[in-house]
């Protein structure tokens, strides 16, 4: 740690003693950290917005969790637009057209961004994350969500990493033709990952395209573990010791993760952080809703756009949700369990994340603020907002030059 480093944590310590339950106090030396550091949040899910009813990332919005001002009132210098796909037929035709689906939303976040140049930049390495931050702007990386896109077409990895993407995560809630996934009901399809599959962690690696190991089935992580010459991402997952689902991490794959260099950004999706208690309410309602709608993948644009603003709304009124200290558990559990240079933030905003306290990106010092009450150091917060994530983007990177 160099002194500039323990000066000021020295100086947050000294603060923090002095003030006891000043929470305007620990609220000013949060806003000074926002200030002073490079805060990254690995996955959201708005360009899906973008597409289906041109949302505008610099305008202020009510609904929905990310947009330009509230990231700057909230103090998050830097984001990842998910080019999400749901996972569907696996045929040559199916392939074709997600993956001109993607290509379409990729389009959306240039085109989003390009249109607000004034606040924010497409990114596409931690030097512009940085740079961009000095200079008072926004950084806008890209991660691409499902392997489904590149179907069984290994240059598609290139193509997506040319047009700006710098993850991909492998699988979502079904099995492709990557690997199996956490949450396919239909049970593990390759015991892992298949043998394409092993081609598309290789191509990555060679790439520079950083692995994604969220939504994929355990055999699967042990397998891209075993593989990857390069540090992984679970880019939005969280801690199954203390909240259990196959979506999270146990303790033997946080481990793991620590031994490949790795980092686990801690999903604050409330369903992830803490088991959820019966609702009835809630899932009677949820349940008329889609009796009301049907089948999702059958409406218009503007009956989705119904459908999607009556959910919010429901979930809004009904849904129990997790706290900003339960998601600083899931945190405080990767630093003992792992080391604190395994550990960051990934929200999975406008995919379901949110929590009180934190349900938009206008929220996120509140983070900071409960971190700095747990007694962690400037320089560590500094690593969970984005330090680790960066030094992993850079390994990565560096091994994309070795093998240029």
């Amino acid at each position: 740690m160099n002194m500039k480093k323990i000066i000021w944590s020295a100086f947050t310590i000294l603060v923090l003693a002095g003030c006891g339950n000043n929470v305007k106090e620990v609220a000013r030396v949060a806003d000074n950290i926002h200030r002073r550091v490079l805060t990254v949040d690995t996955h959201c899910d708005t360009p899906m917005e973008m597409v289906e009813t041109g949302f505008d990332l610099g305008q202020r919005h009510d609904r929905g969790c990310v947009d330009f001002p509230r990231m700057i009132e909230g103090g998050l210098d830097a984001e990842f637009f998910a080019v999400f796909t749901s996972q569907g037929p696996r045929n040559d035709s199916a392939y074709n057209e997600i993956y001109e689906y993607s290509l379409k939303v990729l389009e959306k976040i240039h085109e989003n961004v390009g249109k607000n140049s004034s606040m924010a930049s497409i990114a596409l390495s931690p030097d512009d994350a940085y740079s961009l931050k000095k200079a008072g702007k926004i950084a806008a990386f890209i991660g691409v969500e499902n392997g489904y896109p590149i179907g069984k077409d290994l240059s598609r990895i290139k193509e997506f990493y040319n047009r700006g993407a710098r993850y991909i995560t492998l699988a979502h809630t079904r099995n492709n033709d990557i690997c199996d996934s956490s949450t396919d009901s239909a049970g593990p399809e390759h015991n892992g990952l298949s043998e394409f599959g092993r081609d598309v962690i290789g191509e990555m690696n060679r790439t520079g395209m950083i692995i994604d190991v969220s939504h994929i089935s355990d055999k699967a992580f042990w397998d891209v573990l075993n593989l990857s010459k390069a540090p992984v991402i679970a880019s939005h997952s969280s801690c199954r010791a203390l909240c259990e689902s196959p979506r999270n991490l146990s303790d033997d794959m946080l481990l793991a993760l620590r031994d490949n260099m790795g980092v686990i950004q801690i999903c604050i999706l409330s369903d992830y952080i803490k088991t959820p208690d019966p609702n009835p309410e809630l899932d009677a309602k949820i349940a008329a809703l889609r009796e009301k709608y049907g089948d999702y993948q059958k409406l218009s644009e503007k009956e989705k756009e119904a459908y999607r603003a009556e959910r919010w709304d429901i979930r809004e009124r009904y849904k129990k949700l997790a706290t900003v200290k339960d998601v600083v558990d899931h945190i405080d559990h990767v630093v003992q369990v792992a080391g604190i240079d395994h550990v960051g933030i990934g929200t999975d905003f406008d995919g379901g994340g949110g929590v009180e306290g934190c349900k938009s990106v206008a929220d996120m010092k509140n983070i900071t603020i409960e971190l700095l009450n747990r007694g962690y150091s400037k320089a560590e917060i500094e690593k969970i907002w984005g330090g680790n994530f960066m030094r992993v983007f850079r390994q990565v990177q560096e091994m994309r030059e070795k093998e240029l």
